[in-house]
């Protein structure tokens, strides 16, 4: 079993894996922009700026994981 951990650990770090957690925040964006849209319908201010809140991590965690994905590519090119 610690064998199977290991891999899903290392799946998280590879490309495939950081391209999917990229793939997901892109669908986050989905609900974000309802959250926002129903804010502005109800003039619910607290609403909106969590909705922002939410958008702001989300774009930063997203910005990490292309960074990542960076360094990786650039750690293949060393040792290729």
């Amino acid at each position: 079993m610690s064998s199977t951990v290991a891999k899903a650990k290392g799946f998280k770090h590879s490309k495939p894996g950081l391209w999917l957690s990229i793939g997901s925040s892109a669908f986050g964006v989905v609900g974000i922009a309802k959250d926002v849209k129903k804010a502005r319908l109800e003039n619910d201010t607290l609403m909106l700026v969590n909705a922002v809140v939410g958008a702001v991590a989300l774009v930063t965690g997203t910005a990490l994981l292309v960074r990542e994905l960076r360094q990786l590519g650039r750690d293949d090119v060393l040792l290729g």
